[in-house]
């Protein structure tokens, strides 16, 4: 019995502490997402949301986008997205957002705006996404990491 006095707070402790290690490790791993446009692989980290989430339980998933105002692709998704849309005020080359709750958008420059959207996630280095305005559709694959 002394020897359960000693380790019963041990174990407990020991059990708060992976709780609390399990806990960090979701922080400091965001969702990721492989994004493939034209065979140009960019990773792209979710935001912690339930958009970003239904949006990953949909994956794989593959889209035609269409050209917009010089500085986005967006394409419908086949199903609605829980939306929780926010005006961004400025919008950054590489934000992926949802506008309504169909509408998945891909922004290659960043400006200011005035529309609301439901943020879904980053491109890591968006830097190479600007060719793309060039063109009229282009494929996005979306994948798992």
């Amino acid at each position: 019995m002394k020897y359960l006095r000693i380790l019963l707070p041990g174990l407990f402790l020991a059990c708060a502490l992976a709780g609390h290690a399990d806990t960090a490790l979701l922080r400091d791993n965001p969702m990721m997402v492989t994004m493939i446009i034209n065979g140009q692989q960019f990773d792209v980290r979710l935001h912690d949301n339930p958009a970003a989430k239904a949006f990953v339980n949909r994956l794989p998933l593959q889209l035609g986008m269409s050209e917009l105002n010089g500085n986005e692709k967006f394409a419908d998704l086949p199903h609605e997205l829980p939306s929780s849309s926010v005006l961004p005020g400025t919008i950054q080359a590489g934000d992926i957002m949802l506008y309504g709750t169909q509408t998945l958008v891909l922004f290659y420059a960043s400006f200011k705006s005035s529309y609301h959207y439901t943020p879904i996630g980053r491109v890591i280095n968006p830097e190479k996404l600007p060719i793309m305005s060039n063109q009229e559709t282009i494929w996005v694959e979306f994948s798992n990491h």
